[in-house]
Order: C-alpha cells, then sequence, then structure tokens
C-alpha cells in the first residue's frame, strides 16, 4: 500500500445538494431543504503536544532530518499498539510499526503541514486557530541580553542564577541548592521562545513567583518578545528537587482575532482544557480548566463532553511534549500514548451526532534523537463524527490553519484569511 497523502485541491460534495451553503456577510449559511448534512453544535479538539509524524520538507532548516515522533518511537520499541488510533486511520496516514495500513478506518485521515516559521507551541495553536506567523520568535541560545537581564534584576531586587539554555529538570539539580542558599531565582530558557523562572516553592512564595513572570512578561517585549514567560516552581524532596504542578505560562497575546475569539463573538461557549487558556493568553475563552497531567487533561474532556454545551472544546495534553519528548524517555513516552488510546473509546462513545472530533498536534518532540527540542514534523490529522460520511483520506494538509477554516464553516463563524477548509469532504 502506498502511504503517500495528496492534497485534495477539489471537493465533492453529497448529492443530492441545493442551496447547501451560500456566504452572506462573510459568513457561511446553510440550508438544510435539500441537504443530508447535519446541524453540527460541538467540536472537540484533542491537541497531543509534540506528537509529530515526520520530518517536514524545511526539517534540514531546523536541524531536524531525520525525525518523525511516531514512527521512530514505533521503530525502536519494535512497535506501538494503539488499537483505536488504528482504528480512527492512524496507520494510512504514515507507516508506523504495529499499526495496520489495511483496516477499514472508522475516521477521516491526513497530516498537516505548518506554513508559520518556527516549532513551538504558541506558533503551532496560533496556526491552527487562524493565525499564520510569519517572523520567528527571539530565542537565546547564549542566553538573555545585558539589557533584558539588569532591568529584570532591578525590578525584581535580586540577582539571578543561571541564565543560559537548559533541560528544566537538570538546572535545577545543578542550581537548586545555590538557589536555596542566595534565594536567587533560577532564569533559563530553551531552543524555544521562552523566558522560564524556577524557584523552590519555600524560598519564593509561589504568588511572587508569578509576580516575577509578569514583570519579565512587561519587559519581553519588540524585538525581545518571546513567545512564553513560564513559572517552574519545585520543591526539594527527599534530597531531591522535583518540579510541581503549579506551573503557568505567561504568553504573548495573539496579534489578532482567532477562531476561539469568533466563536465568543458568535455567543458559543469556548472551553480550554489544559494549558490552551495560558497559549491564548486567557483570550477568546469563556471557561479555562487547567489539569494536572495528561490523565487529568482526558478526565476533564470526558466531563465537559457530558456536559450540555454548543461551541468549541479544545483540550492540550502536555506530557508527551513536557515529560518525555524533551526528556528524551521512549518507553514514557510510548506508555503516555497507550493511555491516551485507552481513553478513545470512552470519548467516542460520550459524543452526539451533533459533535466532530478532531485528534492532532502541533509541532514534533522526537524522543529518539539526541535533540531534546521540539522537531519541525508533519501533525497528525484524525477526524470523527457519528454525522460525518464514510471516512477517507484528508490528505496533506498544506497549513494547520485547515482545521480552523474548517472549524469556522461547521460552526458558521467569520472567514479566515488563511487555511483550507475540508468542510465539504466531510459531509
Amino acid at each position: 500500500m502506498s502511504f503517500t497523502l495528496e492534497y485534495e485541491k477539489t471537493f465533492f460534495p453529497r448529492v443530492p445538494l441545493i442551496l447547501s451553503s451560500v456566504r452572506l456577510w462573510n459568513k457561511p449559511l446553510r440550508f438544510g431543504l435539500f441537504s443530508d448534512q447535519p446541524m453540527i453544535k460541538r467540536v472537540i479538539i484533542i491537541v497531543l503536544d509534540g506528537v509529530g509524524v515526520g520530518a517536514m520538507p524545511d526539517a534540514h532548516l531546523y536541524s531536524d532530518e531525520g525525525s518523525n515522533t511516531l514512527g521512530n518511537i514505533a521503530g525502536v520499541l519494535g512497535g506501538l499498539q494503539l488499537p483505536n488510533l488504528e482504528s480512527l486511520g492512524l496507520g494510512r496516514i504514515i507507516p508506523i510499526k504495529g499499526a495496520s495500513p489495511s483496516i477499514t478506518p472508522s475516521g477521516f485521515y491526513g497530516k498537516m503541514s505548518e506554513v508559520s516559521v518556527g516549532k513551538d507551541t504558541t506558533s503551532g495553536h496560533w496556526e491552527m486557530m487562524g493565525i499564520v506567523t510569519e517572523k520567528p520568535l527571539p530565542t537565546y541560545p547564549n542566553g538573555f541580553p545585558k539589557i533584558i537581564t539588569d532591568t529584570f534584576i532591578n525590578k525584581i531586587g535580586r540577582p539571578i542564577l543561571g541564565n543560559k539554555p537548559a533541560s528544566g529538570t537538570e538546572i535545577i539539580q545543578e542550581l537548586g541548592k545555590q538557589h536555596i542558599e542566595t534565594g536567587y531565582p533560577i532564569v533559563y530558557t530553551s531552543a524555544d521562545s521562552v523566558f522560564q523562572i524556577a524557584a523552590c516553592e519555600d524560598i519564593i512564595p509561589i504568588s511572587e513567583l508569578y509576580k516575577m513572570c509578569e514583570t519579565a512578561r512587561e519587559i519581553l517585549t519588540g524585538e525581545h518578545a518571546v513567545g512564553r514567560v513560564i513559572a517552574r516552581p519545585f520543591v526539594l524532596k527527599n534530597g531531591q528537587f522535583i518540579r510541581t504542578d503549579r506551573r503557568k505560562d505567561f504568553s504573548l497575546a495573539p496579534p489578532s482575532f482567532t477562531v476561539l475569539d469568533h466563536a465568543l463573538q458568535n455567543g458559543l461557549e469556548v472551553v480550554g482544557v489544559g494549558k490552551i487558556g495560558d497559549i491564548f493568553a486567557h483570550k477568546g475563552l469563556s471557561e479555562e480548566i487547567h489539569t494536572h497531567d495528561n490523565q487529568d487533561g482526558i478526565t476533564q474532556t470526558i466531563k465537559c463532553l457530558k456536559r450540555n454545551f454548543k461551541g468549541i472544546l479544545i483540550t492540550n495534553l502536555v506530557d508527551f511534549d513536557m515529560k518525555y519528548g524533551h526528556r528524551n524517555d521512549v518507553k514514557g513516552y510510548a506508555d503516555a500514548l497507550k493511555t491516551f488510546d485507552n481513553s478513545i473509546p470512552e470519548i467516542t462513545e460520550t459524543l452526539g451526532k451533533g459533535d466532530i472530533f478532531f485528534i492532532t498536534a502541533d509541532h514534533g518532540c522526537d524522543p529518539t534523537t539526541p535533540s531534546t527540542d521540539h522537531s519541525r514534523e508533519y501533525v497528525p490529522l484524525l477526524v470523527y463524527g457519528k454525522a460525518l460520511k464514510s471516512p477517507a483520506s484528508l490528505g496533506i494538509r498544506q497549513s494547520f490553519a485547515d482545521l480552523g477554516a474548517t472549524v469556522t464553516d461547521i460552526l458558521n463563524l467569520r472567514t479566515l484569511h488563511c487555511g483550507q477548509s475540508f468542510y465539504r469532504n466531510l459531509f
């Protein structure tokens, strides 16, 4: 079987279909008199943070040649047993050892290319929701410049430790003792556009750490407008420095309205689970539900599905990236994939006929390569709904924004300026 996914440029809607969709005032209006297309009330999007499906053609510009998060994990472990993702069409996206390409899928399947410059959480999620980042967010491979650190030190009233790219778990082992002795916060970055502040909760109270992050966010503007300032609290337990779950992101605000904003303006509910609120700077959301880990994110998503609402539910499951990808933990990554796979039946059984369920990712984070950073990869696209027509390939989508454009059509929102909707493929 060929695994080539070709971009579908021509769409053939179901027949009979007369006056099924027109646009007025830049919004799609659909008429059901001669159409069998159902009224979709809810869109559910689960973002598997860092779960890529192969290097993009420009991966060499990011030193990511050969990255293939799902494919490489499966190869190293001799296969991945993910029967529920397999049934949705995972094995038809790319060759994945253990995932059959020959089964008849219950969902639509494809993969998406990133148009935005970069390979980070912020640009990935923003593009999904209609914003293409044309200029890369600033990174600091040599640490932050003196003008930034001096201003930050002056405003918080104490020196800092670190100021270099580092693994979050490693730098607190390296500098944790000195931090406790001095009370100086640990400042560090990574290959991503981030300014991270680590502090022991017993030395710098969590409220003070958050205030430091707010101060950094105010400083980091213009050419130094990093994507995220991140609070990284930890504790000393049994002689070990251990990060707590009270991490908090202070993100750069999106430069324009997203699909989420348009949905909220249209009177729809928009629920963000996990770090979605942080990624979108708490804009475009009617409710934010913070979570402790992937399992909590899955649990909260299912709880939300059991509620009666109309709009968008978008969840980020961060453990793939944060706990396993960045730490090159192949086995932990595979176990997390299995845990998510086990949850799919309960999710799909909870869906009503007026729901559409998307599974995708924001970038890669291949734990099998020497790098501990994100990787420039395609991301998977799986779509399931009880009202959808017979599943088929969605091809290689030319932008993450294709997802946002499709959600826009589904919910009758204002048209995006980027992305090609695959709405007509689904019905």
